[in-house]
């Protein structure tokens, strides 16, 4: 079926396009067919899930849409960028200047106290520190009391949100999250869907979040969803059950 941005509250280009995206891992008899000519956009200002059975493709059609594994057939655009066509050079630094990016690990230096953490993407790309933005990103995922602990000294869901913070201190076009909560309770992980979500609200953010949890997709203003290298649903304003249902009528 045609998955579009239909519904979505936001009527402004989307961030992110795919267009006939294709990805075949092998070849011969071994090839795998992860994507399967993927047609998709992602709506600017706007929180979108991917979802999927295991081994759907939703992990490969993010790493695609970010630059971070090349395509075998089709484009995708962030922004007026097309990324197929970028070399090496050029997607690191398309992926520094415009994308922002939380993983399951959150991958935080531990010699550096959270404000170190989150300053460091601007600190390598040679950028100046915007306070206004600092300050309002700071008190977004509320870590205005610990900013000057390391790594060592925060829960789980403290690193994680230093981890969105820092995603978000560049201001990039989107922002990827691979299974965000993955590593969190679930008290932590509702407080990381909540700053997310509020990033999209009150920021303007663009995120576009890879989960296998109804209810982390639940927060997301659209979920689409994958099976067998194809977007076979769209759902808007999705709840714990409708996404639930959805993946049930997927997997039967």
């Amino acid at each position: 079926m045609p998955v579009t941005d239909t519904g979505l509250r936001n009527a402004a280009p989307p961030a992110v396009v795919a267009r006939g995206l294709t990805k075949v891992y092998g070849k011969g008899d071994a090839a795998v067919h992860a994507l399967r000519g993927i047609d998709v956009g992602f709506a600017t200002g706007a929180f979108t899930a991917i979802m999927g059975p295991s081994g759907s493709g939703k992990s490969t059609l993010m790493h695609c849409l970010a630059g971070l594994d090349t395509v075998t057939g089709g484009s995708v655009h962030i922004g007026d960028v097309e990324l197929t066509g970028l070399n090496d050079r050029q997607l690191t630094r398309l992926r520094r200047e415009r994308i922002g990016f939380v993983f399951q690990a959150f991958n935080l230096l531990p010699t550096l106290t959270a404000e170190q953490n989150i300053l460091l993407p601007l600190e390598i790309a040679g950028r100046q520190v915007d306070p206004d933005l600092f300050d309002r990103v700071v008190d977004t995922v509320g870590l205005r009391e610990r900013l000057h602990h390391r790594p060592t000294e925060l829960s789980g869901g403290q690193q994680q949100r230093v981890a969105v913070a820092r995603a978000l201190i560049s201001k990039p076009q989107v922002i990827f999250a691979d299974e965000p909560t993955g590593n969190l309770d679930s008290r932590s992980g509702t407080e990381v869907l909540s700053f997310l979500r509020t990033s999209v609200r009150e920021l303007g953010q663009t995120i576009v979040m890879v989960t296998h949890d109804p209810v982390a997709a639940s927060y997301a203003d659209r979920v689409v969803f994958l099976r067998d290298g194809l977007l076979v649903d769209d759902l808007t304003a999705p709840t714990p059950q409708t996404v639930l249902d959805t993946l049930l009528k997927l997997e039967g």
